[in-house]
């Protein structure tokens, strides 16, 4: 988990919603898990379980940039426009890699589909896209498949340290 910005090393399993609730508790954040029935795969399926609209989920991708990662935060269906990204780097749009699985959990303790935008391994250079910024609530991964977790845009920027960046294709 984060520890006040140094690296720890990765845990023999991956992280799940217990860590995460002492991150959120430590951080004092307004953030709830919530446990859910069923596994929610897609963006639609935690829209419809959490009975919200898809623009309220949010997705935290994790990016390889010449070999550094680096996090995204994204909200419903939208995709990444790299060339957006590349600009706001200033390296070419092929030099900006998807991370697979298995780097996403060696860098962020978590298996993709449960992935928390924060409480992480290590501290990750994080954009936010405007759009997750203008909701109201947000909810995203909440440390395991069949979590997600309830949280202000506010706090996951306070948290998180992130810039706003519009990072969606058009």
């Amino acid at each position: 988990m984060e520890n006040d910005g140094e690296t720890v090393s990765a845990p023999s399993q991956a992280l799940n919603r217990a860590d995460l609730q002492r991150f959120v508790d430590k951080q004092r954040l307004e953030a709830v898990i919530l446990p859910l029935e069923e596994h929610t795969a897609t963006v639609a399926d935690a829209a419809r379980v959490l009975g919200v609209r898809s623009e309220q989920i949010i997705k935290s991708l994790v990016f390889l940039v010449e070999g550094e990662p680096l996090l995204l935060i994204n909200n419903g269906e939208t995709k990444v426009d790299r060339r957006k990204l590349a600009a706001r780097l200033s390296v070419g749009r092929k030099r900006i890699k998807f991370a697979t699985p298995d780097q996403a959990l060696s860098v962020t303790g978590y298996v993709v589909g449960s992935m928390p935008p924060f409480g992480h391994l290590q501290k990750l250079k994080t954009f936010v896209d405007p759009a997750v910024v203008d909701q109201a609530v947000v909810f995203g991964g909440g440390g395991d498949i069949d979590a997600m977790m309830r949280l202000d845009p506010q706090e996951l920027l306070r948290v998180t340290g992130a810039e706003v960046l519009d990072i969606s294709v058009a």
